[in-house]
């Protein structure tokens, strides 16, 4: 699981300003467990805490929350079944899934995010693993906080009767942007031709990895490609799985050892960090088990820099949507070997703390709208150089 300590809170909202957030959740520990850690933040607070994913149904537009924490299993109506009767009844809702981590829960999280749920979290096995209910309390107000945060500057800017729609559609599957960042500084792209594509996401990566490897195929036929997504165990195997259907290529967890190729997508397995290392003439995996990287396990640093003994300055990295600013350290190495970065824009990215880290510090060659980077890269991989 991945937590991101760097990224920076919201700014502290008066009480009029508060994120109300809908706790729903059949467990009485883990609803009073999540309802304090709420009360306690000083720019949200408990606007219902309930068993069912019914009585979330039957209460929401009295309740009238900005966020719900949804369970998945639950008595009466689960929460996967709730999740499109929520969103029917308010559209700009957040929802942040919640389950344990199971690879049956798993799959219904990455079913719930193609339905329209903002993100998910990994409950703990129990509340009474200190370390594990620190990082699941970390981790479940940030992005509360995070993805509350976008969709109030989303409805904030429209019309009255656009809002609505607006602050739904900044939460769902990225789409396209009208304009990226000019206003931030550009460097040129490397001059030498890229031979391999290193990328790194965290919140709203599934769904924009999933739209990116679509895109590629031309790039992954003829380099390697591998990913680190901020993600815990079980959670990598289905998102491999739905990336190898997605790209029709081959994708998995990188295996310790294995010889890198091309044509293969291979993603950093959760609670591992994946580094590349010299092996003879070619790149091979190396996975560890050492400490958290930027609070993140797996880290996106670790990986980029690791790729500068392996390529040099034949790297091209791509830095999507996530909390935080895991990529950027990495990134600056890459530039300073005579690589290139290429970050989403915020238009398109649902929470823009690591490309927007990249793309602050200078680093980048492009920032762009989601469904602009594959012909980018396409582009790029075949020799074009600007």
């Amino acid at each position: 699981m991945s937590i991101a300590l760097t990224s920076p809170a919201a700014p502290t909202s008066t009480r009029q300003e508060k994120l109300r957030v809908m706790v729903v959740d059949d467990s009485v520990v883990i609803r009073g467990m999540i309802s304090r850690w709420i009360g306690a933040e000083p720019d949200m607070e408990v606007a219902a805490s309930l068993r069912t994913g019914l009585d979330a149904v039957n209460q929401i537009e009295r309740v009238n929350p900005d966020v719900a924490v949804l369970d998945i299993e639950m008595p009466e109506l689960d929460g996967i079944s709730a999740l499109p009767q929520l969103l029917a009844k308010k559209r700009n809702l957040i929802i942040i899934m919640a389950s344990t981590l199971t690879r049956r829960n798993a799959e219904i999280s990455f079913k719930a995010l193609s339905l329209g749920a903002s993100d998910y979290i990994p409950k703990p096995e129990s509340t009474r693993e200190a370390g594990a209910a620190d990082i699941f309390h970390h981790d479940l107000i940030q992005k509360i906080r995070h993805l509350g945060a976008k969709v109030r500057r989303t409805v904030s800017h429209a019309s009255p009767s656009l809002a609505p729609v607006l602050a739904r559609e900044a939460t769902a599957r990225p789409a396209a942007a009208p304009v990226a960042q000019t206003q931030l500084m550009r460097r040129p792209f490397g001059m030498l031709a890229p031979r391999v594509l290193l990328i790194g996401s965290s919140t709203g990566g599934p769904q924009a990895l999933m739209s990116l490897v679509t895109e590629i195929g031309p790039v992954i036929d003829r380099f390697p490609v591998l990913i680190t997504q901020h993600m815990p165990p079980t959670f990598t195997t289905i998102l491999a799985e739905h990336l190898a259907r997605s790209s029709r290529r081959p994708a998995r967890e990188a295996v310790d050892g294995e010889i890198v190729r091309a044509g293969q997508i291979y993603l950093a397995p959760g609670g591992r960090h994946m580094r590349v290392v010299r092996h003879g003439a070619d790149a091979a995996i190396a996975l560890d088990d050492g400490p958290p990287v930027n609070f993140c396990k797996p880290a996106v640093d670790p990986l980029f820099t690791s790729a500068i003994d392996v390529w040099q300055g034949g790297v091209m990295s791509v830095i999507l949507t996530g909390m935080g600013s895991d990529g950027m350290r990495g990134g600056k190495d890459i530039v300073a070997a005579g690589g290139s970065v290429i970050a989403q824009d915020e238009a398109t990215s649902v929470v823009w703390g690591m490309p927007g880290a990249a793309a602050n510090a200078g680093i980048c060659a492009a920032i762009l709208p989601l469904n602009q980077i594959a012909p980018k890269l396409i582009r790029l991989f075949s020799g074009d150089r600007s």
